[in-house]
C-alpha cells in the first residue's frame, strides 16, 4: 500500500532473503513476478514483495505481496482492521473505496483503491486486493497492487482499465496457489 511503501523506501537497499521459502518466479495474470524485497522485523511478522522484470519498488505498475503475521487474530479480523484504516483515510483521500469479499475456506479478500502524491506532486492511483487466510497459527496475506502515475494515466486507469483489471486480478488472486512455508520457531 502507498503508506507502507513510503515508510519503507530506505529499507529497500537491503539484501533480499526468501524468509518464507516461496518457489519462484510466480506467474500471475499473464505476468511473471520475482522476489524483490523482504523483511522480517519481528518474530510475528514476515513481508515479501515481488515485481515483474523491469519494474522497481519505487515506481511499479504491478506488485505481488506476501505477509505472514502471528498476532492472534483471524483472517476476517485482520481484513476488517485494515478496512477500518481505509474508512478513516476517506477523510483525507477522496479516491478511497473498498469492499470485503468472503471467499472459500474462511478466506477474505479486501478490494480497495486509494490515492497519494509523489514528493514532486505527481498523483498516484493504487488499486489493491489482499487475500487473507489462516496458515498454521498465523494469518497469511497475499496481495496484488496495481498503480498509475500522473494525471492522465490515473484518469485512464480509473475510467478505462480498473474494472477489467480488478475482475481479472481478483479471480486470479482467489485461485493463486502461493503459500508461505511456516518458519521454524
Amino acid at each position: 500500500m502507498l503508506l507502507w511503501v513510503a515508510m519503507t523506501m530506505t529499507a529497500y537497499a537491503q539484501n533480499v532473503v526468501d524468509h518464507l521459502k516461496v518457489p519462484g518466479p510466480i506467474a500471475f495474470s499473464g505476468e511473471t513476478f520475482r522476489l524483490a524485497w523482504s523483511s522480517h522485523p519481528s518474530d510475528r511478522l514476515y513481508k515479501q514483495e515481488y515485481l515483474p522484470a523491469g519494474q522497481t519498488l519505487k515506481r511499479y505498475q504491478g506488485m505481488l505481496m506476501l505477509d505472514l503475521m502471528f498476532d492472534g487474530v483471524t483472517p476476517r479480523q485482520k481484513a476488517e482492521a485494515f478496512a477500518a484504516t481505509l474508512q478513516a483515510r476517506k477523510k483525507t483521500d477522496p479516491v478511497v473505496n473498498f469492499q470485503l469479499l468472503q471467499g472459500d475456506n474462511g478466506q477474505v479478500i479486501l478490494d480497495f483503491v486509494l490515492s497519494g502524491k509523489q514528493p514532486n506532486g505527481e498523483i498516484i492511483i493504487e488499486w489493491n486486493a489482499y487475500r487473507y487466510s489462516a496458515l498454521g497459527e498465523g494469518v497469511q496475506m497475499v496481495g496484488i497492487s496495481r498503480r498509475a502515475y500522473g494525471d492522465a494515466a490515473a484518469e485512464d486507469f480509473l475510467r478505462n482499465r480498473l474494472k477489467a483489471l480488478r475482475d481479472r486480478d481478483i479471480t486470479a488472486l482467489a485461485g493463486l496457489e502461493m503459500s508461505a512455508t511456516l518458519p521454524a520457531k
